[in-house]
């Protein structure tokens, strides 16, 4: 059987590795067993995907990142080049802390900047946007853009990423799709057509 996927000749696949249909694996990447890509994940040069690594659907992966075990990233997510994640809080070289690693999701539609650190156990909410060099230490809120170490948050974000204005009545419209989006409580919505 064919595959359905492109994997560059210096790729390596480990036995047990499920990858979806039309994704795209790059030069000198490491995919190992247990690792799941949903369809259409583009996986740049030099990736390492870790076993029990979770990636839904067109999730892109840009060169120099190594995504380990006890991550799940849903659809649509972009990480952006040399960005890190870590799964243990505490590492120490001659203290074996494997199984007592913290889990992380990033929420379908988010995007992690070139640079950034996601600290474990810290989920980024769908269509959040974190800020390249970015550390984060905290839950990322759904549609919120965090910058700076630590990551803290200086505004909110559209679903096609542009930055929104909220109104006196909390209403905000994305410049590029014109949807509309309600700040309420401290968090924010995008509102159906009928509001």
């Amino acid at each position: 059987m064919e595959n359905s996927y492109y994997a560059h000749e210096t790729a390596v696949i480990d036995e047990g590795c499920v990858i979806g249909n039309g994704c795209k694996i790059w030069h000198f990447s490491h995919l190992m067993s247990g690792c799941v890509l949903g369809e259409n994940c583009n996986l740049g040069q030099n990736v390492v995907v870790s076993p029990g690594v979770i990636l839904g659907n067109n999730v892109k992966v840009q060169n120099n990142v190594s995504i380990y075990t006890g991550v799940t990233c849903e659809e649509d997510v972009f990480l952006g080049p040399s960005m890190v994640f870590t799964n243990v809080v505490n590492p120490r070289s001659a203290v074996i802390r494997r199984g007592h690693y913290l889990k992380t999701t990033v929420r379908k539609g988010a995007s992690i900047g070139a640079n950034a650190t996601i600290v474990c156990g810290h989920d980024i909410g769908e269509y959040a946007f974190v800020g390249a060099g970015a550390v984060v230490t905290r839950p990322v809120p759904a549609y919120a853009l965090v910058v700076g170490n630590p990551a803290r948050q200086i505004g909110w974000m559209s679903e096609y990423g542009h930055r929104l204005e909220f109104n006196s009545e909390g209403l905000a419209i994305c410049p590029e799709s014109r949807e509309a989006y309600k700040l309420e409580s401290g968090s924010v919505r995008k509102l159906d057509k009928a509001g």
